[in-house]
């Protein structure tokens, strides 16, 4: 289950980013700290495969990139999402021209796999916030049922089971992704 760190006074988002970071990740909602249950196994695995079949095939062409466990920090709050996808020209960078430290807007695409314990509607309530403030794709996904509910604006959620072709960012049209692809990677049988 996420850990609630109740504030003694009311905590600011200027003095929650001034703290040191926790492992697992805490983030910064409505005032109160949560910190992010460890990832296990299937998450693990699930947040790693994923990560990397989106830079395959986004980075190569210079169309998106799938960042783990970043910090993005915008409209009041501060989240880790599982995995955060940027459409390469939104990707922040630093007078260097390299990639920035701090993200400050929403990623284009939010991933969040669910933990055993954790609540599903605090993660549920995470990528509805990244939707209303300018994130175009959401993933919630469930290893449990082997699903994967889909969030877009202006649509209702939609649940994606077994052979369902998901939705991905417009940039990456080409790449396609199936329901059972995501979860076959959790089976070492074969």
């Amino acid at each position: 289950m996420a850990l609630s760190i109740q504030p003694t006074s009311v905590l600011t988002l200027e003095e929650f980013l001034q703290l040191p970071e926790t492992k697992p990740a805490s983030e910064y909602i409505d005032g109160r700290i949560y910190q992010k249950p460890m990832p296990q196994g299937k998450h693990s695995r699930l947040q790693t495969c994923l990560s990397t079949k989106i830079n395959q095939a986004g980075e190569p062409q210079k169309l998106a990139l799938a960042l783990s466990e970043l910090r993005c920090t915008f409209a009041g709050k501060s989240i880790v999402p599982d995995i955060a996808v940027f459409e390469w020209q939104r990707i922040p960078l630093d007078e260097n021209n390299q990639i920035a430290n701090k993200f400050e807007i929403a990623p284009d695409w939010v991933i969040e796999i669910l933990s055993p314990k954790q609540s599903a509607s605090k993660v549920i309530r995470k990528i509805t916030f990244c939707i209303k403030n300018g994130t175009k794709l959401g993933y919630f996904v469930d290893a449990e049922d082997e699903s994967i509910t889909v969030f877009q604006p202006n649509q209702l959620p939609e649940v994606k089971e077994k052979q369902d072709i998901l939705p991905v960012l417009n940039v990456l049209k080409d790449w396609q992704l199936t329901v059972e692809d995501v979860f076959s990677w959790l089976n070492f049988s074969k």
